[in-house]
């Protein structure tokens, strides 16, 4: 199998939708509700706080190349 670049927004997305589904399944066992007018809100927040973070590191990866010299050096 081929190797490829860790994504820190697909992980942090999935890490979120996976955390709300056992909020929600354990709200349905056990019999508490959960407030769906904050579930909404934090899930925006984290993914574009996950989605900046991205950025952010495909902007640090870029930088790190070798330097590149001036053709008059």
């Amino acid at each position: 199998m081929k190797r490829h670049r860790f994504d820190l927004f697909s992980f942090l997305a999935g890490g979120l939708f996976t955390a709300l589904g056992v909020l929600y399944l354990t709200a349905s066992l056990s019999g508490f509700s959960v407030n769906g007018r904050l579930v909404l809100p934090v899930t925006l927040i984290v993914l574009g706080a996950a989605g900046l973070a991205g950025a952010v590191a495909a902007v640090a990866r870029r930088g790190r190349g070798p330097e590149r010299r001036s053709p008059q050096d």
